[in-house]
């Protein structure tokens, strides 16, 4: 019998919001995938392009999600604009490296939307388990 393909999801999430949404989550019990590995950053703006392309193309992760401040609630005042802005880098090297643009997603989720963050771990869970494991991974 063969084991179903479970995918392996870095969540780069802002101290001030989105980490506390996924903390709020676990306080609610809204349940998100187990998948979903948690890296606290102080700013999605912080998270350079680098640590997504090598996250992937590495073979550490099947997707990468950057999950910050709703725009004009940053804490450090555009760092979201800046992880926008990022995030186009992200797909243009998603492409050269041959990767689906699936495998990495932006989100805004506020520190309140504890479910909203359970809901788009389930999202990206469910995309990369239809997209099959990174072929970076061995």
């Amino acid at each position: 019998m063969e084991k179903e393909f479970e995918p392996k999801i870095v969540a780069f999430c802002c101290n001030w919001c989105s980490y506390l949404a996924a903390d709020s989550a676990g306080m609610a019990r809204n349940q998100y995938p187990s998948n979903v590995h948690i890296i606290r950053c102080m700013c999605s703006g912080m998270v350079h392009p680098n640590f997504v392309i090598d996250a992937l193309t590495k073979g550490l992760a099947d997707g990468v999600m950057v999950c910050g401040c709703h725009p004009g609630d940053c804490h450090y005042q555009d760092g979201n604009k800046r992880a926008e802005s990022r995030s186009e880098a992200i797909f243009l090297m998603l492409e050269d490296f041959g990767l689906e643009q699936e495998r990495f997603r932006l989100e805004w989720i506020s520190a309140s939307e504890g479910q909203k963050f359970a809901g788009v771990s389930g999202e990206m869970t469910q995309t990369l388990k239809e997209l099959g494991p990174n072929f970076y991974k061995s």
